[in-house]
């Protein structure tokens, strides 16, 4: 159960890195109120999962789905570069997410 947490967390990390871009600088008042929703969301599940988990497997879990899914986003949603070296990045990523999760057990 608390890997669940960790990964909802890391989802949660997606929508307030995505809703940071789109306050704009904190000029958009509805995707600051989601980037500070999503971050106390992330934050809270992060903390739930810390509580039986090791913190350096967890926390990298959390980062690792973060960025990938901020990449996915990027790259689906702003245009940004998908090319092969970008897109095998995001499958080592991946990888050692689910290595780490492995192997902590």
């Amino acid at each position: 159960m608390a890997w669940v947490l960790v990964v909802v967390a890391g989802l949660f990390e997606t929508v307030f890195a995505v809703s940071l871009k789109l306050s704009d600088g904190f000029r958009h008042v509805g995707w600051s109120v989601a980037f500070v929703a999503a971050a106390a969301v992330s934050f809270s599940l992060l903390n739930a999962g810390l509580r039986t988990l090791p913190v350096g497997s967890a926390y990298a879990v959390w980062v690792g789905i973060g960025a990938v899914g901020t990449a996915v986003v990027g790259m689906v949603w702003f245009g940004e570069p998908a090319g092969a070296a970008r897109l095998l990045s995001i499958v080592l990523v991946v990888a050692g997410v689910v290595g780490l999760q492995l192997t902590s057990r």
